[in-house]
C-alpha cells in the first residue's frame, strides 16, 4: 500500500463533512464537463480546513491518481511522483515523461489530483501541469492555500484553463458534531462544550479535532463520563495561538 493509499483509507470516514462534499463535487464538475470546456478545477482555502482529507477521500471515491507536492520538489520530482503513483517505469527525459503521464491518463480515463499545488506555483512549475492537461484533456483537480488563485494569475495560459475556483468552507457546527462522533469516543461531550469548541476553533477542522481530543484526554484523567462547559471550567482549549508569556 502506498502512502497516498494509506492516507485515503484513513480518511474514508470523513465523507459527511462539508468540504469533502465540496471537493467531490468540484472534481465531478470537471469530469462531467462539456467537451468544449476546460478540465482543470481548483479547490482552495486556509490551512486546517481539511482540504487534504477531502482530496484523499475524493481520490478514493473517483479512482483518481493522487499526489501531494513537497516544498523541495523540482519539475522532475513532480513528474516522477506522478509516474510512481501511476506505477509507470519513468522515461529518462522530462519531455518523454510528460507524454508518458498524459498517455496513461488517456488510457486509464482516470482524473488526477495535485495536492499542495502552492509548492509548484512557488517553484514556477505550473506549466508542467498544463502540458499534462493539454496532452490528455484529463480532469485535473488542484488543491492549494487561499492565495493560490491570485498566484496563478501570473500564468495567463494556465489560469485560463481553470473551469472553476471553489473555496473551502469553514467547518460548520454539523461538521463539529460529526467529528465529535468520530473522535470523542469514550466520553460524552455536551452540546454547550461542543459549541465552545466550534467557536474557538474558528472554522478549522484540525483545531476542532485537537480540541475534541484534548477534552477526551482530560475526561480520561479526571474520570468523567460527560463533559460540559461547567465541568470544563477554566481549562484552556487550543486556539492555534501560543500561550501568552507569564510575567513573574
Amino acid at each position: 500500500m502506498t502512502a497516498a493509499t494509506s492516507s485515503i483509507a484513513m480518511t474514508a470516514t470523513t465523507a459527511p463533512l462539508t468540504n469533502v462534499a465540496l471537493c467531490m463535487s468540484t472534481l465531478e464538475r470537471a469530469m462531467n464537463r462539456s467537451h468544449h470546456l476546460p478540465g482543470m478545477v481548483a479547490f482552495y482555502g486556509p490551512s486546517g480546513y481539511g482540504k487534504t482529507f477531502s482530496a484523499s477521500y475524493t481520490a478514493n471515491q473517483q479512482q483518481a491518481y493522487y499526489i501531494e507536492c513537497k516544498s523541495s520538489w523540482t519539475k522532475k520530482a513532480l513528474l516522477l511522483a506522478i509516474a510512481k503513483e501511476m506505477s509507470l517505469v519513468p522515461a529518462n527525459t522530462l519531455y518523454h515523461l510528460t507524454d508518458q503521464i498524459a498517455e496513461q491518463l488517456v488510457l486509464s480515463q482516470r482524473p488526477l489530483i495535485v495536492d499542495e499545488m502552492d509548492h509548484m506555483v512557488d517553484k514556477k512549475a505550473v506549466e508542467i501541469i498544463r502540458d499534462i492537461y493539454e496532452a490528455s484533456q484529463a480532469p485535473i483537480l488542484l488543491i492549494g492555500e487561499e492565495r493560490m488563485p491570485n498566484k496563478l494569475k501570473r500564468w495567463e495560459r494556465f489560469h485560463g484553463r481553470i473551469l472553476d475556483f471553489v473555496p473551502a468552507q469553514p467547518a460548520s457546527f454539523d461538521d463539529a458534531d460529526h467529528l465529535r462522533t468520530l473522535y470523542g469516543r469514550g466520553v460524552e461531550i455536551a452540546d454547550d462544550m461542543l459549541t465552545e469548541i466550534h467557536r474557538i476553533s474558528r472554522g478549522s477542522v484540525r483545531r476542532i479535532c485537537v480540541n475534541i481530543d484534548r477534552v477526551r484526554e482530560v475526561a480520561a484523567v479526571e474520570g468523567w463520563d460527560i463533559v460540559d462547559l461547567k465541568k470544563w471550567g477554566q481549562r484552556e482549549l487550543f486556539t492555534g495561538e501560543a500561550p501568552a508569556r507569564r510575567v513573574a
